[in-house]
Parts: structure tokens; C-alpha cells; sequence
């Protein structure tokens, strides 16, 4: 099953064979991008070979389009929450591998994560992505279950959060069909590097298993599990690779299980203190902006998600191009939100607050958002993909934007902020075109001003 998934063969043929396309079909292939329908692999195998800086900005142009017409103007923001760093595993780009001696593990205690998921409540936080090393032990699927049950439990004056998305390592049927009745949102699992060679020299134990790795999407679909992200950490392997790769899976998956990826991921490796992993593969930041404009072209429907592994000036650019979601205000140290912890799993590159953040995208037009209305409308899997692919998902993406900025600008903001997030709020209600959706948009933000949570369509 997994070599139908991934062929490097044929990926490294169409990498060669479109090494020097003509401007007329990049012009053809940039105009059919246009269309979102996606690319074929050996579209996208023309536009990664592409370095012509004109062509490169109609790129950038016709994906940040794409991205506006699937999602519209809105950058839904989340936070990472490192519940557990014991690992079995010895990754060697990962500060939690099992060689790192001078670690002091750390296992979140009922306490504890009540006290975390307070302090990201009261950021102003709805979304969480819990975040677990892989050790059978510590971080079975029994504490999991556990601990997503109690940050759902977790009530401040200023709300609770709404919507789990969880990262644990590729694991049975009967586990991810546990994670299920958790009631999760999305299932995310990276697979790191889609290069088989690269993948094994970098990774002992359990997770060196190539196969159980790639495999890990559809267990969980057999699962019932039908909300899934994918994602590469970038700079492990040659970059055009791992793109085609990334998009050879999601086409898999959408052509077998008729799911593709709720979520493309798209991480930059990063320094961290026991790491003393090198790479011929960095990828610099012109590269970086163009597999996210690529990505965004190629899979339409997917969210993009971007780290803050990212330096503010990056993610500004990456956000006019293409990224629909975004953490901010991220810790990834286990337990670290409003501590002084360090061994984190990665060097984080924006260090801004979530409200700096949110100041910085309202500046460039766009519209936060903390909606969780798909997940809990059953918007998800087919439901999901049927209104996504033909860009149906912005009816619901603006006015539920419009609805969660209200509720933050209500709670977590001071005069001036309030006072230019309720203008952005009146600029972007009078574009719902469908007058009736448009109007009782405009009573549920009265309602939430009037002291309302939570209402959205």
C-alpha cells in the first residue's frame, strides 16, 4: 500500500523531465491554477523548476486569489500545547530525542494542564494542537483521551476552548478509533521526510518504521476518524521532492478515501540546544514563500498552516499568499505557557504575543479568526471536501470569522484595538453577499456584544 502512495521514481522523473518548461506552459499551467481545481504532479514539477522572477510574482499572485476565493480573508489562529516530551524515539532534528541526557521529562499532571489550558483561555485561545512524544508508557491512548477530556472541561470567565487537534505518534485502528470518541478535530501526523533514505537515516525506534508511518492517515480513516492533516518538516531532504511528495498524498487520499488533507503543514526545520543535526537542504526564505504559493495552488482546499518557527517578516509575506491558519503566542516547551522552562522542542522565531500578532495581520487587511464551527456542524471528511473544493466554505468562513473576532475583541482587547477590529468587522459584514446570512450575522454580533458566547453557523 505505501509504495502506491509515494513513488520516487516517478517523482525524480518528472523533476528532470521538467527542468527546463517553456514560458507558455508555465503561463498555461499558472491560468488553469486559476480554476482551483489543482495541478498534476507534473504541473507542479514545472512551477518547483520555475525561477523566473516574473513568473515567480504572477505565483504569488494567482495563489494568494486562490486562497481568497476557498477561504477568503481570514487567518484562523491556534496555539501548540506540549502535554508530554517523553519519547522512545531518537530523531536526530528533534530536541526530545531519547539522547538528549540533559532533559528533565516532563509529563503534564490534571493540575497542570488545567493551569495551561487556563492560561491560553485567557490569551484568548479557542483552538489547541496537543502535542505528545511517543513513549507507550507515559503517553498512552488512555491518557490522551484523558487529557483531551480535561481541557475541554477547563472554563474561565473569558470562555474555554473549543476545539482539540492532536498530534501523537502513528499508532492501530483501535487507538485512533479511541482518539475518535475524544471527540477531536483534526489528526495531524508529519511524515517528516517522504524520502525513504533520508527517512530511516534520521529516526530510531518505532518511528523509523517508513511504512507504519505514511500508513498512519488511513488507519485512522478505518478508525472513523475523517478530519486528517499531513504534513513535511522542510530542510531534511531536497525541497522539490519533498513537495511532490507531500502532494502525491494528498492526492492518494483524496483519490481512494475521497478525503483529502484538511490541512497541509509545512514546518521549517529549526535549530534546538542537543541537536547537532546539519543539512545540505535548508531551504532559504525565497524557496519557502514559493512551495507555500505552490501548495496553496495544488491542493486548494487544503489549510495551510504556518509555525511559528517563522520570523514575523516571513509570515507576514507567507500570509498574503496563501496561509489560512497560523499559531501564535506559541511555547513548545512541555508545560512552559506563562513559566520560565527551557529545552524546548524547537527555536521559535516569532515570539510575538497573540495580540501583537493579531495587530500585525488587522494592519494587512485580513480578518483573525478562532472558528471551530466546522468541526462541531460536522463539517468535516466529504462534508468537508464537497463545500471546500468549490470554494463554498468562505459562506461560512467570513461570517463565523466575524463572530469569534467580535467575542476576542470583547474580552481580550484594549480601546484602541477594539476600536479598529469592530471597523474591520463592519468592512467585512457588508461584503456577505447573501442578505438574510448577512443580517442575522449582523443580530449575533449585537448579541455577543451584549455579553453572548459562542454562537456561530
Amino acid at each position: 500500500m505505501p509504495q502506491n502512495i509515494i513513488n520516487e521514481d516517478k517523482i525524480f522523473s518528472i523533476l528532470r523531465k521538467t527542468e527546463n518548461t517553456s514560458q507558455e506552459d508555465i503561463t498555461s499551467i499558472l491560468d488553469k491554477a486559476k480554476n482551483k481545481k489543482g495541478l498534476s504532479l507534473e504541473e507542479v514539477g514545472c512551477l518547483l523548476n520555475l525561477n523566473h522572477s516574473g513568473f515567480k510574482e504572477e505565483l504569488f499572485g494567482i495563489a494568494s486569489l486562490v486562497k481568497d476565493q476557498i477561504y477568503g480573508e481570514r487567518i484562523v489562529f491556534f496555539a501548540p500545547l506540549y502535554i508530554s516530551d517523553f519519547c522512545v524515539n531518537d530523531c536526530r532534528y528533534c530536541n526530545f530525542h531519547t539522547s538528549n541526557k540533559g532533559l528533565a521529562r516532563k509529563k503534564l499532571s490534571s493540575f497542570e494542564i488545567k493551569e495551561q489550558v487556563e492560561t491560553l483561555i485567557n490569551m484568548g485561545h479557542k483552538r489547541l494542537l496537543i502535542e505528545f512524544g511517543e513513549d507507550p508508557e507515559n503517553n498512552n491512548i488512555d491518557y490522551v483521551r484523558q487529557t483531551i477530556n480535561e481541557i475541554y472541561a477547563v472554563q474561565t470567565a473569558k470562555g474555554n476552548i473549543r476545539r482539540i487537534n492532536v498530534n501523537i505518534a502513528a499508532t492501530s485502528v483501535e487507538n485512533y478509533r479511541k482518539l475518535k470518541e475524544a471527540k477531536i478535530g483534526t489528526y495531524q501526523l508529519f511524515q517528516e521526510t517522504y524520502h525513504r533514505k533520508t527517512y530511516e537515516s534520521l529516526h530510531r525506534g518505532p518511528k523509523a518504521d517508513y511504512e507504519r508511518q505514511l500508513s498512519a492517515h488511513i488507519r485512522a480513516f478505518y478508525a472513523g476518524i475523517d478530519d486528517v492533516g499531513l504534513g513535511v518538516l522542510f530542510g531534511l531532504y531536497d525541497w522539490r521532492f519533498e513537495v511532490l511528495a507531500l502532494i502525491s498524498h494528498a492526492q492518494y487520499l483524496d483519490k481512494h478515501y475521497k478525503i483529502g488533507p484538511h490541512t497541509i503543514s509545512m514546518p521549517r526545520f529549526q535549530p534546538a540546544e542537543s541537536v547537532d543535526f546539519t543539512s545540505p537542504y535548508i531551504v532559504n526564505d525565497d524557496d519557502f514563500l514559493k512551495i507555500i504559493a505552490i501548495l496553496r495552488i495544488a491542493v486548494p482546499y487544503a489549510g495551510l498552516i504556518l509555525s511559528t518557527r517563522e520570523r514575523p517578516r516571513i509570515r507576514k509575506a507567507a500570509f498574503k499568499i496563501g496561509i489560512s491558519q497560523a499559531s501564535a503566542g506559541s511555547c513548545t516547551s512541555t508545560g512552559g505557557y506563562g513559566k520560565n522552562i527551557n529545552q524546548p522542542q524547537f527555536k521559535v522565531r516569532d515570539e510575538r504575543s497573540l495580540d501583537e500578532v493579531i495587530k500585525d495581520v488587522m494592519e494587512d487587511g485580513f480578518l483573525p479568526s478562532f472558528c471551530t464551527a466546522c468541526y462541531r456542524k460536522n463539517r468535516t471528511g466529504e462534508a468537508f471536501m464537497r463545500i471546500s473544493k468549490p470554494g463554498e466554505i468562505h459562506n461560512f468562513c467570513r461570517p463565523n470569522g466575524l463572530l469569534t473576532f467580535a467575542e476576542y475583541l470583547e474580552y481580550f482587547t484594549n480601546n484602541g484595538l477594539r476600536e479598529k477590529g469592530e471597523r474591520l468587522i463592519r468592512f467585512y459584514l457588508e461584503k456577505i453577499e447573501d442578505t438574510n446570512l448577512r443580517e442575522e450575522t449582523r443580530i449575533r454580533l449585537e448579541q455577543i456584544r451584549q455579553g453572548r458566547k459562542d454562537l456561530y453557523f
